[in-house]
């Protein structure tokens, strides 16, 4: 078995919504059923016996290596605790080969388990060992390594859950939600909206407590020291017990509580030494330890800390006690899991010797041992859930808090005997105010009610059930996308969106190009997505792109399929028959929002079918209205669009308003029936966003298809009084579309250079010009700067071959080089006469015509 060819699908695709690992397997002839290989399977299944019944798709196709490597894949991940069910394999055209595909949670964690599942199989099928645990640990450590942490996790899927969109920007807690210019930012739990000076005030815990006291908060006296020395003399000045904690810290890290003697004192003083140069002393306000979660102007969560100990059974050491709460599977090292387990370290046996004990000590039963004097999670501490008893007065204490730092979520730390009483009646004070504060204790407390603050925070970023949304629309079809694509934005500019465009001549963003290219992939949506400017984007999207990693995006608001013609790379990556082309364009269809719209050419049967993967509504659009399927829609009063008396119409039940097509000059007046289409499509996609038509009118008026709105897709020039045309059409759909438009216009001869694309099949090349060779009468032949795989002359060979039995043509030239045979068509030109280009390097192309009839 061979695996190759392995694509990441980061978004939905021809397989599915999920995210997956698609792979190409060759597999031998005798591994293309595995029931012939002896006693493969019962190898494999005492190997990993989960790995359940390997069966294909089809109940009379035989299971292969490669179906086995499918269950595999994803079973690895299944038992390793990733969220993942789907998986296929399918048999491509060529002999034994298959595609599989395996969802993913984690890329790096599906990538893995695609590689330890063939050595797996390749262990079963050579009767040779395979460490299942070893491979199941491995993949929850890199599982635990990449996925989000519990509290940027909670916000992601809170999200989620308002059907927010959002991108990791990082292999950290780096998040953006939201598309456009409406995206927001976090980092953990903290918000783009939280200055740098505040994060940095919350950090400094000397200033912090100089602010808090401003604004009448009760806090802890105290002050920075410089050594030893000035910090017992601190301690003497505010009164035993103190703290001694770094002034710059964070998670609890070098803090010490309830020191009363020297020595403590001496040797808090050092672990805080280990964390910062800056150290600060503080009076020990007595009571309990509670973290108060504030998000906005409200408390979202609190909880009691209580700090990392142990209790006595009377029979097992210290040591052993930690190591029983260690194997509590909730314990976890860092902030992967809800608790942390206990250090065992030498701030632990310090902690053991004031209590008389040591390590190998053993409690009475029903002793509480504590192991640190501070209560953070982060040393293996646990939270009790205490929202509900929070005093009003003591939750405004923390709003204010928050707030006087300058923090959109901030974890106040209180020290007082109760919640339940406002905090001066207690003596109870607010010790620290912490920028991007950890969840997990809200989310998972070790006792008490797990608190929606992932939900909470979203709420904040995005009020009123926003769902952090642009208009995306996205372009897909044989021919006419980047027409289609480069109206629509303009119709949307018109109205004064800011807009972002992907094509195959690049990205742009309200009008100015940021990208050149092909980008019609989803890298290039991604990019205007996050584009802080855009209020609405227009994707073309490719097959290429659709095949390589899905969509750049989960769904969109409306979905516009032009067409599906012959030519389109078939024969490439699988894609053979139009049916196959039919089942990837339509991906964008079955994603579109529930409450979107798909605009499909109902003249187009394969086009027209979509309609039922579609989750919202359809528009159907045709020249005639008498089409079969426009009437059945137009009778169910759903969105048409259609031609009559000379004007796009645009009609749903009682509702119809016309766009006159002499006021639409990228038609010519509605000669040119494919630009005609192309207007009939763009119009409905604008109106499925609620355009009115007084402002479609107006940006319909306003785009001309010229060399600057349109590049390379039927810009029309004057020379010598002769026509020129350049347009980019490469395939036998677009010459038939070129040809019927070029016969509606007058001319005395006709002349066509022409090139050929080398990545298309040989029949789609040669019956490009078997359509040319009947509607010109001179053909120059000139071979593309790129070949794409093509022997020199090949593709040449082939347009010849198209022109055998030509009916028209009487004459065919071959010319060395693109601009050479456009200054030779240009040569031979006579006033009246016509002359088409099919452009191969647009933007050069085009600028050589420009200058040529510039010169005159």
């Amino acid at each position: 078995m061979e695996v190759s060819r392995i694509r990441v699908l980061r978004g939905p695709n021809l397989w599915s919504r999920h995210t997956a690992i698609e792979a190409i397997v060759a597999c031998t002839e005798a591994e293309r059923s595995i029931s012939t290989l002896p006693g493969f399977e019962d190898r494999l299944r005492a190997l990993f016996p989960e790995i359940g019944l390997i069966q294909a798709d089809s109940h009379d196709a035989q299971s292969s290596m490669a179906h086995a490597l499918e269950y595999a894949a994803l079973g690895l991940q299944a038992q390793a605790g990733c969220p993942v069910t789907f998986s296929r394999t399918t048999a491509t055209v060529e002999e034994g080969v298959f595609q599989v595909v395996v969802e993913y949670s984690e890329e790096e964690v599906g990538c893995l388990a695609l590689k330890l599942a063939q050595a797996l199989l390749d262990a079963a099928l050579h009767n040779t060992a395979f460490d299942v645990a070893a491979a199941l640990a491995k993949l929850r450590e890199t599982d635990e390594d990449v996925r989000l942490g519990p509290s940027t996790g909670a916000i992601v899927q809170a999200a989620v859950a308002r059907g927010i969109p959002y991108r990791r920007l990082t292999s950290g807690s780096l998040v953006q939600f939201g598309w456009g210019s409406k995206q927001r930012r976090i980092q953990a739990a903290e918000m783009d909206t939280t200055s740098a000076i505040a994060e940095s005030i919350a950090q400094d815990k000397e200033l912090t407590k100089v602010l808090l006291e401003a604004a009448g908060v009760p806090v802890p006296k105290g002050r920075p020291v410089d050594d030893v020395e000035d910090a017992w003399s601190a301690a003497c000045e505010v009164g035993l017990p103190v703290v001694v904690k770094p002034q710059d810290g964070n998670q609890g890290k070098g803090v010490t509580v309830n020191i009363d003697t020297r020595e403590q004192l001496e040797r808090a003083y050092r672990a805080a030494a280990e964390v910062s140069s800056n150290i600060l002393v503080e009076r020990y306000l007595p009571g309990h330890d509670y973290r108060l979660l504030v998000v906005g102007s409200k408390l979202a969560a609190a909880a009691r800390r209580e700090p990392p100990l142990v209790v006595g059974d009377g029979v097992h050491t210290v040591r052993q006690l930690v190591e029983q709460v260690n194997s509590d599977p909730r314990r976890g090292e860092g902030h992967a899991t809800s608790l942390t387990k206990i250090r065992f370290d030498d701030i632990a046996l310090a902690r053991l010797a004031e209590q008389a004990m040591h390590a190998e000590s053993v409690p009475a039963k029903g002793q509480r041992v504590i192991l640190r004097n501070n209560a953070n999670l982060s040393t293996g501490g646990t939270a009790t859930d205490v929202t509900d008893d929070v005093h009003p007065d003591v939750a405004l204490r923390a709003v204010a808090a928050a707030q006087m730092i300058g923090l959109d979520i901030a974890g106040v730390d209180v020290i007082c005997d109760s919640v339940l009483r406002p905090l001066e009646e207690q003596n109870g004070g607010i010790v620290e105010v912490n920028a991007a504060p950890g969840l997990r204790m809200h989310l998972s407390p070790s006792f008490g009610k797990g608190r929606a603050v992932g939900e909470a925070i979203i709420s904040t970023m995005y009020p009123n059930a926003d769902d952090g949304r642009i208009p995306v629309i996205a372009v897909t079809g044989t021919n006419g996308k980047t027409t289609t694509v480069r109206l629509i934005t303009h119709l949307l500019r018109s109205s004064g969106l800011g807009v972002g465009m992907t094509n195959t001549d690049g990205v742009y963003v309200n009008g100015r190009q940021t990208d050149s290219g092909d980008c019609s992939g989803p890298r290039s949506a991604r990019n205007v997505l996050m584009h802080p400017d855009v209020d609405a984007a227009v994707f073309e999207t490719a097959r290429g792109g659709l095949l390589r990693e899905g969509l750049a995006f989960d769904r969109c608001q409306v979905a516009v399929v032009t067409n599906i013609g012959m030519g389109d790379h078939l024969g490439l990556n699988y894609i053979t028959t139009l049916d196959d082309l039919a089942v990837l364009k339509r991906v964008i269809v079955q994603n579109v929002s529930p409450d979107g719209m798909a605009v499909l050419n109902a003249a187009d049967p394969t086009v027209a079918a979509m309609a039922d993967n579609c989750p919202g509504a359809v528009t159907f659009f045709a020249a005639d209205r008498h089409h079969p399927v426009m009437a059945t829609h137009r009778a169910q009063k759903q969105r048409v669009v259609y031609v009559e008396n000379r004007s796009i119409v645009c009609e749903q039940g009682a509702t119809r308003f016309e766009l006159p097509l002499c006021d639409v000059p990228l038609t010519r007046n509605g000669s040119i029936s494919f630009q005609v289409d192309n207007a009939m499509a763009s119009v409905a996609a604008v109106w499925a966003l609620g355009f009115a038509q007084a402002t479609i009118a107006r940006g319909l008026a306003s785009f001309l298809n010229d060399a600057d709105n349109a590049p390379g897709r039927f810009n029309v020039l004057d020379y010598r009084g002769a026509t020129l045309i350049a347009d980019y059409g490469h395939n036998p759909d677009a010459m038939l579309a070129l040809v019927k438009a070029v016969e509606a216009m007058p001319a005395k001869r006709r002349a066509v250079v022409i090139s050929g694309a080398g990545d298309r099949r040989d029949e789609d090349i040669r019956q490009q010009t078997e359509i040319l060779g009947d509607a010109f009468d001179e053909i120059l032949l000139y071979q593309d700067a790129c070949q794409r795989g093509r022997a020199d002359g090949e593709v040449i060979g082939l347009l010849r071959q198209g022109l055998v039995g030509a009916r028209r043509c009487t004459r065919v030239d071959e010319v060395r080089g693109e601009f050479l045979a456009i200054d030779t068509a240009l040569e031979r030109l006579q006033a009246g006469d016509l002359c088409l280009i099919l452009v191969d390097q647009v933007e050069d192309a085009l600028s050589h015509i420009a200058a040529r009839v510039k010169a005159g």
